[in-house]
């Protein structure tokens, strides 16, 4: 019988080595797999490349692993932001590398390589310096850049729902890179908060079909999703509560001095 449910979250990424690709779905926070990445801290690989849309928030989940020093590149198309002071400081002190790109491409490229084309052609960032010196062909009169797929030896993905089987559902915005990268990568892995029978989910409403996952780990609900019920508030850049976190209007960030603190607003 098919089971990839892994109840044990250290066991399920205890083979991600060092020197490992390992893409992180998430858009900020919205459907970053904070559980998954905290226990790969806890495991201790290092000198990683990094696949992400963000370079990390706050203190927290990705944060925490480039402040820790595990990343040895990030693979991103928004590093920079106002809450992103893990991976500024590092990247300054020249102690991570950064391959930046136009935002677009990531989303293109994490199912190329899932379908197994090597490269595509996209007008995403043509005449810019980030695709200098790539190749370029015109198609229908319009300018494109050659870019490569992006495969990677491990996908951590945060989803809502899954079956044994690694059938996967998300909610809402978490969704956002989850479906391309989990046929990008070697192992995917994904932490749901729920488990439920094989047949209990819409067969029309899976985006990450379980061929492409290979375990499946259940972390429980949220605090601010019990049941599945959104009962959040407006949260800092740590997840905290506004009213116990860092203040979006009266404090600071460890960025910059007296400016607004990055809130992610509603969880």
């Amino acid at each position: 019988m098919i089971d990839k449910v892994v109840e044990d979250i250290d066991a399920a990424i205890a083979d991600i080595h060092d020197g490992a690709t390992v893409m992180i779905g998430g858009f900020g926070r919205a459907g970053q797999p904070v559980d998954l990445i905290d226990a790969l801290l806890r495991h201790g690989a290092g000198d990683l490349t990094i696949v992400s849309n963000n370079a990390g928030n706050g203190d927290v989940g990705l944060a925490a692993l480039l402040q820790a020093g595990k990343g040895r590149k990030m693979i991103c198309p928004l590093p920079p932001q106002n809450d992103s002071w893990a991976f500024d400081r590092r990247y300054r002190a020249g102690a991570s590398g950064l391959e930046p790109g136009p935002p677009g491409n990531p989303v293109g490229r994490s199912p190329a390589a899932g379908a197994g084309i090597p490269g595509f052609y996209g007008p995403t960032g043509v005449g810019t310096l980030l695709c200098e010196g790539v190749e370029t062909r015109e198609f229908g009169g319009r300018e494109c850049v050659l870019v490569e797929a992006l495969h990677a030896d491990f996908a951590l993905i945060q989803g809502y729902r899954a079956d044994r089987l690694g059938n996967v559902q998300y909610r809402k915005t978490a969704r956002n890179f989850g479906p391309p990268m989990a046929t990008a990568a070697t192992t995917t892995i994904v932490q749901v908060d729920e488990v439920v029978p094989v047949g209990d989910l819409d067969a029309e409403s899976i985006p990450t079909p379980g061929i492409f996952v290979d375990r499946v780990v259940p972390v429980g609900w949220r605090e601010w999703t019990p049941d599945g019920r959104y009962v959040g508030g407006l949260v800092d850049v740590n997840g905290q509560p506004v009213e116990t976190g860092i203040d979006p209007h009266e404090g600071h960030t460890k960025a910059t001095d007296h400016k607004p603190s990055g809130t992610e607003g509603t969880r």
